[in-house]
């Protein structure tokens, strides 16, 4: 979904593959393999392309225990 939403993002802003590879400095193949969700690239690039976008803010919220639903839903068993 990560990727989608960067291809998405991405074409919104008119940016060409070739453009956006160099701004991030990685491959076209990279950028093609991160919008189509390979799992082989490395977060460093995904968080790049946040950076580029002027999006890195939402970064933290991915990790953020607070919006973790399986975390939340397994205490929640716990707990009752």
């Amino acid at each position: 979904m990560l990727g989608t939403n960067l291809h998405i993002a991405r074409r919104r802003r008119k940016e060409t593959l070739k453009g956006f590879a160099s701004r991030i400095g990685v491959s076209i193949p990279t950028i093609r393999k991160m919008e189509a969700g390979d799992p082989r690239v490395s977060m460093g690039v995904y968080a790049t392309a946040l950076w580029v976008l002027g999006r890195i803010q939402l970064l933290p919220r991915m990790v953020d225990p607070a919006f973790d639903e399986v975390a939340l839903a397994r205490e929640l068993v716990r707990l009752k």
